[in-house]
């Protein structure tokens, strides 16, 4: 085998695994998260104690965030790379299924899980909101409140992922202009 049918297939399986892992990642912080929830509400009447479980729960929600960032960009380049300028044909499928989500914009699965998340959010408040009142109660407002503003931009990044990081790949591997004397 050549070197760019290896890196194809590399990629390819890259992509595979990494996906694989951000759905069982996804759903492991989620059980985790509410085993801690659980826990922490029966040992402790500390409000404050509830942020164990929700950092637990943006560490994950980061790690799902990280994987799905990085697969995007790997087809990306694979789009570019291999099926825009490869030597010889290889399948479609980046470009297919960039094409496919952009002309039947159903809303399908969320790749980041975000309202798994947030539901997990809203009951993480909600537990420890039982159990505060007055500056505590704000204290943990604000940061659940950090973490909804920060799943609601990372789902606003990933939704123009694609796009730019098309772009910037075929930036990339457009030869550079000579100038002209």
């Amino acid at each position: 085998m050549d070197l760019p049918t290896i890196e194809f297939e590399v990629l390819r399986q890259t992509i595979r695994e990494r996906g694989t892992v951000r759905v069982v990642l996804a759903w492991l912080t989620v059980v985790a998260w509410a085993v801690l929830l659980v826990t922490t509400a029966s040992l402790t009447r500390q409000p404050l104690a509830m942020l164990v479980p929700l950092m637990v729960l943006g560490a994950g929600f980061e790690a799902t965030y990280a994987l799905h960032t990085n697969v995007e960009r790997i087809g990306r380049y694979v789009q570019v790379a291999f099926e825009e300028h490869g030597e010889r044909p290889r399948p479609q499928w980046e470009t297919t299924a960039m094409g496919y989500g952009a002309a039947y914009k159903s809303g399908g699965p969320d790749a980041l899980f975000a309202a798994v998340f947030g539901l997990a959010l809203a009951l993480n408040f909600v537990a420890a909101a039982l159990r505060a009142v007055g500056p505590e109660l704000a204290v943990l407002a604000v940061i659940h409140a950090g973490l909804v503003a920060r799943i609601a931009l990372a789902r606003r990044y990933a939704a123009r992922q694609r796009a730019k990081d098309l772009e910037r790949f075929r930036r990339l591997r457009k030869p550079p202009e000579t100038p002209s004397t």
